[in-house]
């Protein structure tokens, strides 16, 4: 059976298999986005779409040289609907990262320390609020006077809802005392869940629309394009955050919150200011026990560093501060029966067992599937065919089995044993590298499974992008000898008659599939290399292969050496001993020995280099662009860190060089243009003397990254 990437655990995916998930992430969450954000009609529930979140960034964590331009991380929400005027944020509205334990959340704790350099016993203030469940709003103020008020939208751009946001009592149009100048007030429009059930009441009286769920309310009510609608709906708000201002509001979040309640808002009652981990835990106790006593809905608790000072240094990642995180409550899990085991194979030949299950609703999503992961996870939750199950979303988008309910296990239920041959035709066996955890099928070219896989992911939308071409069809034409190789799909052209004859296609769709393919026949380099399916190598590596070597034939003709350099010296360890090209592939920032091994494999097998040359003669391949730079002095280079900083931790450091426009590397080569030398420097700072690389000094860096 194949294996699917979004059924495998992320620890276990390959590095193209990441790169297939993050793209099926994206545009499902973009689904979701736009669902929650733009129609107020959400498909799923909070904690399922927390999940895909979460599956997101943990893939990302594991491949940050995976992450897409259009990664849910960089962005929020969903863009404007068309119904309304478009207002750009000018400081973006961001969302936050999820904390799903109190381990997350000491994390959260130690990862601040570590990050401004704390010791690990230091202690700073955080603010715990209860999280709304409601719509984020940003509304300016200008000189005291509303003059504008807008959605988060997909935190670039909202929707202008000025009008609207205007009936609300909840939010006054002047502000009290003396304001700043210009003030963006941002915060949570809500609705209570007495004023929900009236509402639906008198909705369903009216044979009006009646709502899911308060938030769906209160999303509805305020996104009308007649202000009277929203009048006439029972909307409320709470203020807790601020864009633009040309004032401060205080020198900590604790006082902003008394500033907007002296300026005329109304912030949650709820907050706490709390001086260590354990109390941000307590005050997360106290309102998850409340929860269902409170007046309005929440999902969880927010905690953000106190002192504004830090908020500023911690700066921000992605589409989040790391200054902030929300605690999530719970998500719910549910019991039903195992009814079977499968194993799916995927591209790489790696077997995952996934559940079949009788089908259960959990979180409001029918589950009928859910991985297992591997052999070990099996053999570690002791589950088995027929068994009552425990069965959860929170913490990956495919649902986990948390165990068995062993009280209820049938008769005679025996443990499962992992296949030791492939389930495909061929019943190749099945090895299991030493310290793995994945089992692979030992077919490679052989197995049909890892031939179709390998097929899908060439003409997928980040591979080659062939519109209409899709698994179906793949394993279609596979099976019928129409298509063995990606070379192949480009000699389809010749077959069109032939594809128009066979069922469910005709003259026109097998027209429209001819011209997909030959609009694809012009590829930019890095899509060339990422559709070729080489083991570890993604995306974000496709295109770092593709901006280092800049053409086909000069990628080609390297990797063709590192692979033969390689494979005379396959002991050591070192890869400057290897040889010159193993090494400068080696030497790329994100590349090691291991994906250097990996590509150096496919390069080494003969039925792989025939295959390049045969797509080499079908398909003109662009070289790579020039990356594009910002004004910074150090946009666009590389710089190396080495040795103790004085002034800002490493991490600090990093983040900087990288919001400057630097990339960040982790060794010194001749393509290094800094390395900033801190106290007590070793080798890297010397390897530089040896190869001419200018050196900066802390106090250097600071001047440049405008920290001095």
């Amino acid at each position: 059976m194949t294996r699917r990437a979004g059924e495998v655990a992320v620890e276990e995916l390959t590095r193209e298999e990441a790169a297939e998930e993050l793209a099926r992430l994206a545009k499902e969450i973009a689904h979701h986005d736009k669902l929650y954000h733009q129609e107020d009609a959400p498909e799923i529930s909070d904690a399922a779409y927390d999940a895909l979140r979460r599956r997101n960034d943990a893939i990302e964590a594991r491949f940050p040289e995976l992450v897409r331009k259009d990664s849910p991380t960089h962005r929020v929400g969903a863009a404007p609907a068309g119904a309304f005027a478009k207002v750009r944020h000018t400081v973006p509205m961001l969302s936050l990262g999820n904390a799903f334990d109190e381990e997350d959340v000491g994390e959260f704790f130690a990862r601040v320390r570590r990050f401004l350099g704390f010791a690990a016993d230091a202690k700073f203030e955080v603010v715990a609020e209860p999280k709304i469940d409601g719509l984020s709003v940003s509304i300016r103020y200008e000189k005291g006077r509303l003059v504008q008020a807008a959605t988060r939208g997909d935190g670039t751009t909202g929707e202008d809802i000025t009008n609207n946001i205007r009936t609300l009592d909840d939010v006054p149009t002047h502000l009290r005392g003396k304001p700043p100048e210009v003030l963006v007030a941002r915060g949570e429009v809500y609705m209570r869940r007495d004023d929900f059930l009236k509402l639906n009441e008198r909705q369903a009286a009216a044979n009006g629309k009646v709502f899911a769920n308060p938030r769906n309310a209160a999303a509805g009510s305020l996104r009308q394009l007649d202000p009277k609608i929203t009048a006439a709906r029972p909307l409320r708000f709470f203020c807790y955050a601020w864009g633009e201002v040309t004032q401060p509001l205080g020198k900590t979040y604790w006082d902003c919150l008394k500033r907007f309640r002296a300026l005329g808002f109304r912030v949650n009652p709820l907050a706490k200011l709390c001086d260590s981990l354990e109390d941000a835990l307590a005050v997360y106790r106290d309102v998850e026990g409340q929860r269902a006593t409170l007046p309005y809905d929440i999902d969880g608790v927010v905690y953000k560093v106190n002192r504004l000072d830090l908020q500023e240094r911690l700066g921000f990642v992605s589409r989040a501060p790391r200054w902030a995180i929300a605690h999530k409550f719970p998500a719910e899990q549910a019991q039903t029966r195992l009814k079977a085991i499968d194993i799916q194979v995927g591209r790489t030949g790696a077997l995952t067992p996934v559940a079949r299950l009788e089908p259960v609703t959990v979180g409001g999503v029918v589950v009928s599937n859910a991985t297992l992961h591997n052999e070990d996870e099996i053999a570690r939750k002791d589950v088995r065919i027929g068994d009552t199950v425990i069965v959860q979303r929170a913490g990956d988008v495919i649902p986990q089995i948390v165990g068995a309910v062993k009280e209820k296990r049938p008769k005679g239920a025996r443990p499962y044993r992992f296949p030791k041959t492939c389930p495909c035709h061929l019943e190749t066996p099945v090895l299991r590298e030493p310290g793995e955890a994945v089992s692979r099928c030992s077919g490679e070219l052989a197995c049909p499974f890892q031939q179709v896989e390998k097929l899908i992911h060439f003409v997928s939308r980040d591979a080659f992008d062939i519109e209409g071409f899709g698994s179906k069809h793949i394993e279609e034409f596979w099976k019928d000898g129409l298509v063995e190789s990606p070379a192949d799909i480009f000699d389809l052209g010749k077959r069109e008659s032939e594809i128009a004859e066979r069922e469910g296609w005709g003259t026109v769709s097998a027209g429209k599939l001819v011209r997909a393919i030959e609009a694809r026949r012009r590829i930019p380099l890095d899509r060339f290399i990422y559709a070729l399916g080489i083991r570890q190598v993604g995306q974000a590596t496709a295109k770092l292969l593709a901006r280092h070597y800049g053409d086909l034939r000069t990628w080609h003709d390297a990797m063709a050496a590192a692979s033969a350099e390689r494979a005379k010296k396959p002991e050591l360890r070192k890869p400057q001993e290897v040889g010159e090209a193993y090494a400068e592939l080696c030497n790329i920032s994100g590349i090691g020995t291991s994906m250097a091994d990996d590509i150096g494999a496919f390069f080494g097998e003969k039925h792989n280099v025939s295959l390049l040359k045969r797509l080499e003669k079908e398909v003109e391949v662009e070289p790579a662009a020039a990356p594009r730079t910002t004004d910074s002095p150090i946009a666009g280079k590389t710089v190396v860190f080495t040795g103790t900083l004085e002034r800002m931790t490493r991490n600090e450091a990093k983040a900087r060089a990288e919001a400057l426009g630097a990339k960040v590397a982790g060794s010194v080569s001749r393509k290094t243009d800094y390395v900033i030398v801190g106290a007590d420097a070793g080798s890297k700072a010397r390897k530089a003397a040896e190869l001419g690389v200018a050196t900066l000094s802390e106090d250097d860096w600071l001047k440049i990254a405008g920290a001095a």
